[in-house]
């Protein structure tokens, strides 16, 4: 079973990880210092909005309409850091 818990928290490690590099990547790009015009970024860029959409969307169906601020990736951050807070505090039955 602590394997079990160990590979649980590596899937949100790894998570959390692309989840800081989208909103990271976003910043820059709002901010101009990156430009989606280039290949490399573009594709970096496609490559992480595939992979969050599918965790943004629900969010975004049930979160009120803010024009131009996009709430959906701060509530999915809030919800990983509090299923990784619940886990840790839990982790004496995986063990």
């Amino acid at each position: 079973m602590q394997s079990l818990y160990q590979i649980l928290m590596l899937l949100l490690d790894v998570a959390w990880f692309i989840m800081i590099a989208h909103i990271i990547m976003s910043w820059l790009i709002s901010f101009q210092v990156l430009n989606l015009h280039q290949p490399l970024v573009a594709n970096i860029w496609s490559g992480l909005n595939r992979l969050l959409e599918p965790i943004y969307a629900p969010i975004r169906r049930v979160l009120p309409a803010t024009a131009g601020l996009d709430l959906a990736p701060l509530v999915a951050f809030i919800a990983l850091i509090a299923i990784r807070i619940i886990l840790q505090n839990n982790a004496a039955l995986f063990f």
